[in-house]
């Protein structure tokens, strides 16, 4: 029976091991860039199972974003922002993709966030500059990608991203999403540079600034689990040798 307590404290640090790498979904996400290679990071954002794959070029001073999530109904809508001047709803900059039809293809608009009644979701120029808009359904799931590229202030190492999933969608006009916790907690400040900032994969990612993609964060990810799995067995085959 004292053998227990080894085997127990073994399980323990193998599991320990491999759960940080597993629990990174947007690892396992195979999202290209425009240029069809991999993002330098990726991110689980921390509500609405939402998930952004990015890469800043500090050359042109650009972002290039995949927002993944899944709308809350067949036709509903996804949005990923920017706040250039706070870090609430208000004043956002939009990308949104609604699917009005269920089944259609989604359709990728642009909204300036000006306050939180529907009226005043309503079309709208952005703030900045941006580029390779596209929007596209992922197979296997209804799972829906907003691609965009931005235009990022000279010297900024972050940027207040807004993220949410809405309610329905009338006649191409989107509705006010629900107001839960999750919905009201969506947004977040993404580091771009720094030592707070998400590092790439290593190894693969380029590290001259100006180049898009890179080696991205599945191959760092796949490295994390191999190295926990091993070592979880190798902790495992030593307390059977001391049982």
């Amino acid at each position: 029976m004292s053998s227990h307590p080894s085997l127990v404290l073994a399980v323990t640090c193998f599991v320990s091991l491999i759960s940080p790498a597993f629990s990174q979904t947007c690892s396992t996400q195979n999202i290209l860039t425009t240029q069809k290679t991999p993002f330098q990071t990726c991110l689980d954002l921390t509500v609405l199972n939402s998930y952004l794959h990015y890469t800043y070029n500090a050359t042109n001073s650009s972002l290039s974003v995949a927002f993944v999530a899944t709308p809350s109904r067949p036709t509903g809508w996804i949005a990923w922002a920017i706040n250039p001047t706070g870090t609430e709803m208000v004043g956002s900059q939009a990308f949104v993709a609604l699917i009005s039809t269920p089944g259609e293809p989604p359709v990728l608009k642009t909204y300036n966030i000006s306050g939180y009644s529907g009226s005043s979701l309503v079309e709208g120029r952005l703030a900045f500059e941006f580029w390779d808009l596209r929007a596209e359904a992922l197979s296997g799931g209804n799972r829906v990608v907003i691609h965009a590229s931005v235009k990022v202030p000279v010297g900024e190492d972050s940027v207040n991203q807004v993220w949410q999933i809405g309610g329905n969608v009338t006649n191409g006009r989107i509705g006010v999403h629900p107001f839960t916790p999750a919905n009201l907690e969506a947004k977040s400040v993404l580091r771009l540079t720094g030592s707070d900032a998400p590092a790439a994969a290593p190894g693969g990612a380029s590290n001259t600034p100006g180049t898009a993609g890179g080696s991205g964060n599945a191959g760092s990810m796949t490295k994390n689990v191999n190295f926990g799995v091993s070592l979880g067995v190798l902790v495992l085959l030593g307390s059977m040798f001391i049982l």
